[in-house]
C-alpha cells in the first residue's frame, strides 16, 4: 500500500467506532474521519442505553481511545445529505462507511394508532435519555395502566423505567424533565404484550431478572401461557433454556408481601385496535393467538389469530416493535421492507460500505454490532488487498470536506469541543447528585463547543 488510505465513517455510534477501531489496528498508515450529525458522540450508547445501566456505557472509554488516536478526527454537527453528500465524501475519501443507524419506528398499522398517548418506544427512550428532538414529548403519566406492545429489550427497559422507584432513578443520568414527570407518575401496572409465547420472547435474561427483582413491584404471569413449556424446556439451546426456566420459576412462585406496582407480561396476543375517549387512548383490544408450525422448530412457529379477543385498560400505549433506517440519497438503493440500505455483507459498491443497524436492521446487543462492524472492516481490507487501485488515486480527505463545510457555514464540532460539552454536563450532573445532566438544546451545545 503506497497510498495513504483516507476513510470516512458516517455515524459516531457503536457501529462507526468499532469499524474505525478495527481499521486502525490493521492499517499501519491511514486517516479516519468520523462524521456525526449531532455535536456529541456515542450514538445509541448515549441515547439508547437505559440510564440505570451505566455499566453498558463503559464502552465509551474504548470509543474515546479511538477518537483520540492521532490518525482519527471527529467531526460533529455535520448531517449527511444536508451539509455534505455521499458523492462529495467519495471525492474526498477512498472509503466511505455509512453507520448512521436506524431511528425511525415501525408502526402497527391498526385503528387508533394516532390517538393521544399512543407513543413509540423510540421517542420515550429519547425523552428520558436526552435526544434533543424528543425533549418536548407530550407524555401523560396520570393513569394506572400502561400497555407496551413488543417484548424486546427496549420494551422491557421502558417498562422498568416506568416502574422503578424514583429514588433509584435520581442516581442515574436520566434527564431532569423525565425524572420530574416520573416522580408525579400514577402508573401502577405495566403490560408487556407479545404475539407469540414465552419461548419466543425477545428479551434477554439480564433484563428479565432485573424486572423480577425490581423493588416494590410484582411480576404476574398468566399460568396457562406456560402449560407446554416444561415439556420442551430440556431440548432448548442453553441461553433459551435458562431464560425459560427463570420465567417458569417466577410464574410458579407465590412470593409473599404486597407490592404497590405490577409487571404483567402477556403472551399470545396481537393488538387489533386502540380505543379512545376524547381523542386519548384508554383501552387496547387484543386478539388471542395460537402458534402454528413444526414442534421441532419451536423458535420459528408463527402466531395465528383465533376468533377470541379481550380488551384491557390503558391510558398510555407504547409501541416497541422495532426500528428501521431511512434512505439517505437516491443514488444508494434502499430496501423499504427491511428498512436498510441494500448491501452484500456490508458492501454497497466499490469504496462504499454500510455497517450496523443501517445495514442489518436493529438486532441484538452492542456485541452483535461490534461483530458486524469488525466483519465489514475486514471485508474492506480484503477488497483493498484484491484491488489496490481502490486507494491508489490521491484523495484530498478532510481538506476537501472542510472546504465544503466552510462554504456552507457549518459549525463543525471537534473532539476537543465535545470535551467542553462533556465537562459542562458532568459538572451540571454533580450539582444534582447525578453522573451527568445532558444538554438538550442543540444551540446550547454549539455555544459551549465554540466557547
Amino acid at each position: 500500500m503506497n497510498s495513504l488510505p483516507r476513510i470516512s465513517v458516517v455515524g459516531a455510534g457503536p457501529a462507526g467506532f468499532y469499524a474505525a477501531q478495527f481499521l486502525l489496528k490493521k492499517l499501519k498508515r491511514c486517516e479516519i474521519d468520523i462524521y456525526e450529525r449531532l455535536p456529541v458522540p456515542f450514538g445509541l450508547v448515549r441515547f439508547g442505553v437505559a440510564p440505570d445501566h451505566p455499566e453498558v456505557k463503559n464502552v465509551e472509554n474504548t470509543f474515546t481511545k479511538v477518537a483520540e488516536h492521532q490518525n482519527v478526527r471527529f467531526l460533529g454537527n455535520v448531517c449527511l445529505g444536508r451539509d455534505i453528500t455521499v458523492e462529495e465524501l467519495k471525492k474526498a475519501y477512498h472509503i466511505v462507511i455509512l453507520a448512521y443507524g436506524a431511528e425511525k419506528s415501525r408502526n402497527l398499522g391498526i385503528p387508533g394508532e394516532n390517538l393521544n398517548n399512543v407513543i413509540s418506544a423510540r421517542r420515550v427512550v429519547g425523552w428520558y435519555n436526552g435526544v434533543p428532538w424528543d425533549k418536548d414529548l407530550s407524555i401523560d403519566l396520570s393513569m394506572r395502566e400502561v400497555a407496551i406492545v413488543g417484548q424486546g429489550n427496549v420494551a422491557i427497559d421502558v417498562a422498568r423505567i416506568l416502574l422503578t422507584p424514583i429514588d433509584d432513578l435520581k442516581k442515574t443520568d436520566i434527564t431532569q424533565h423525565a425524572l420530574e414527570a416520573l416522580s408525579r407518575s400514577k402508573v401502577r401496572t405495566v403490560y408487556l404484550i407479545g404475539r407469540r409465547g414465552p419461548l419466543q420472547a425477545a428479551f434477554t435474561i439480564k433484563e428479565l431478572r432485573e424486572m423480577i427483582k425490581l423493588k416494590n413491584c410484582k411480576t404476574e404471569w398468566i399460568a396457562d401461557d406456560f402449560k407446554d413449556v416444561s415439556n420442551v424446556i430440556n431440548s432448548l439451546p442453553r441461553p433459551k433454556k435458562r431464560i425459560s426456566e427463570l420465567m417458569l420459576r417466577s410464574a410458579t412462585e407465590n412470593l409473599p408481601g404486597v407490592c404497590e406496582k405490577k409487571f404483567k407480561p402477556l403472551f399470545f396476543r396481537t393488538p387489533l385496535e386502540f380505543i379512545g375517549k376524547n381523542q386519548t387512548v384508554n383501552k387496547v383490544k387484543l386478539g388471542i393467538n395460537i402458534l402454528q408450525g413444526e414442534n421441532e422448530d419451536i423458535m420459528n412457529q408463527k402466531a395465528v389469530l383465533t376468533d377470541l379477543h379481550e380488551t384491557i385498560d390503558c391510558g398510555l400505549a407504547i409501541i416497541s416493535i422495532g426500528y428501521k433506517s431511512t434512505p439517505i440519497e437516491e443514488s444508494i438503493e434502499f430496501d423499504q421492507n427491511l428498512g436498510v440500505l441494500k448491501n452484500h455483507y456490508g458492501k454497497i459498491r466499490n469504496g462504499l460500505y454500510a455497517t450496523g443497524w443501517v445495514a442489518t436492521g436493529p438486532s441484538g446487543v452492542i456485541l452483535n454490532t461490534m461483530n458486524n462492524s469488525f466483519g465489514v472492516a475486514e471485508l474492506i481490507l480484503k477488497d483493498i488487498e484484491k484491488n489496490p487501485s481502490l486507494i491508489q488515486e490521491s484523495k484530498p480527505g478532510y481538506d476537501y470536506a472542510h472546504s465544503i463545510l466552510s462554504q456552507r457555514s457549518i459549525q463543525v464540532v471537534s473532539w476537543r469541543d465535545w470535551l467542553k460539552i462533556n465537562e459542562f454536563e458532568v459538572n451540571a450532573g454533580t450539582k444534582l447528585g447525578k453522573p451527568r445532566e445532558k444538554i438538550l438544546d442543540m444551540e446550547k451545545m454549539l455555544d459551549i463547543a465554540s466557547s
